[in-house]
């Protein structure tokens, strides 16, 4: 196992200079386009809320981020609901002998019209697959990628069990294994995966594996865990002195259900307090000071998108959430285990304790980076999951994965 430190992200930096400086132009227009929007992510206080208001309009009309669609497609769960997914396939014409593959891809593929690679992206909790924007742009056309929306989340339907029962109705992390599953039959039937998934997209992942250990064994080739946890969730502090935290756990479960309950007159309220909701957003979010404005209100859009009921219905599934034994199924495969190092929702612990059943894996906990650490620390994560790709055999050593990673990719293909 390795370990990045702070030399390894600065020599990482620079070696995608012109990647990230490519990316953060394009947010920097949003920066420029609203004025204040610095001053208002540093100091809300000093600045009207108006003014507030102008500077999110601003960002939301300029910012490049979630813009990117592929080949839309809808799998149906076992339960009936409709899980939405998009496709983003290679460029024409590119094969794994012609790209210059190395023997361990024709190893994995075989030699006669072998299927692609498929990296299939599970996001987390309150986001949808946008959240991937950045390692979306930067494996366009390289490599074979679905990108997907959890039950209740972006554009997939509400879970049917919930809609029926008009909310209140928990959700398990097992099912959402199972709508991985539906996912993966409707959109890489066959062929070689790769799973990647993010805080409760991981615990995805460990679902899927738990229920279906063959599909492990006979086409995954290899696993990216990002910010995420196989258990003992009950027991994260989320940053608050102890008696703070053991009151929030008592509370909450309740809160969540009754606030659940009055779902409309909730948003209403969230609406009014959105400089309020975004500080906090902030705050569990990234780990830096400096966060691009852009990709802050970023994360503001793609979790505020989340209702109240649905926030409220996937909680418990977290507190109940073991999956540390199913990680054995994945020794003897590539795996990256990556966390940011302020991280406050899925701790670096977590990811640790992943890594120590994983001996093989490679460990990178990313200085100065919070929960979204994909968006916060865009060339780190896209760098390390490159490199897991030229591990499995994905993709040849040769490609320019880094070349592909700006914010202003074309977004209609």
């Amino acid at each position: 196992m390795s370990e990045i430190s702070t030399g390894d992200a600065v020599a990482t930096a620079a070696s995608a200079a012109g990647w990230r400086r490519a990316g953060i132009a394009g947010a920097a227009i949003g920066v420029i386009a609203a004025g204040a929007a610095a001053g208002v992510a540093v100091e809300r206080l000093t600045v009207g809320r108006s003014m507030r208001k102008r500077a999110r309009l601003a960002l939301d009309a300029t910012g490049p981020y979630g813009s990117l669609r592929g080949r839309p497609g809808r799998a149906t769960a076992d339960d009936g609901t409709e899980l939405y997914y998009e496709v983003d396939e290679t460029d024409e014409g590119a094969d794994p002998e012609s790209a210059g593959a190395g023997p361990r891809r024709r190893r994995l593929f075989g030699r006669k019209a072998p299927a692609p690679v498929t990296v299939v992206f599970s996001h987390g909790y309150c986001l949808s697959q946008d959240s991937w924007h950045f390692q979306r742009a930067a494996l366009r056309g390289i490599v074979r990628t679905v990108h997907w929306d959890q039950r209740s989340h972006g554009r997939s339907e509400r879970g049917r069990a919930q809609a029926r029962a008009g909310g209140g109705v928990p959700v398990g992390i097992d099912q959402l294994g199972r709508d991985l599953k539906a996912v993966i039959d409707a959109a890489a039937p066959e062929g070689p995966l790769v799973l990647v998934g993010h805080s409760m997209g991981g615990m995805t992942i460990m679902a899927l594996a738990d229920r279906y250990p063959e599909l492990v064994r006979d086409r995954v080739a290899a696993v990216a865990f990002v910010g995420t946890s196989s258990g003992r969730l009950n027991e994260v502090s989320f940053g608050l002195p102890v008696m703070g935290v053991n009151a929030v756990r008592r509370v909450l479960p309740g809160v969540l259900r009754a606030l659940g309950s009055q779902a409309e007159l909730v948003e209403r309220g969230r609406r009014a307090t959105a400089d309020l909701f975004a500080g906090l957003i902030k705050r569990y979010s990234f780990g830096s000071r400096d966060v691009d404005p852009a990709v802050a209100r970023f994360a503001e859009r793609l979790i505020e998108s989340t209702p109240i009921d649905v926030v409220a219905e996937f909680y418990p599934a977290f507190a109940e959430h073991d999956k540390s034994a199913t990680l054995q199924l994945f020794r003897g495969l590539p795996v990256l285990v990556l966390a940011g190092d302020k991280d406050l929702v899925t701790p670096s612990s977590h990811s640790e304790a992943i890594a120590d059943r994983l001996p093989d894996a490679e460990l990178v906990i990313v200085p100065d980076a919070g929960h979204l650490v994909m968006l916060e620390h865009p060339e780190t994560v896209t760098d390390r999951l490159a490199d897991l790709l030229v591990r499995a055999g994905a993709v040849p050593e040769s490609s320019n994965v880094g070349g592909h990673g700006t914010a202003e990719q074309p977004g209609g293909r």
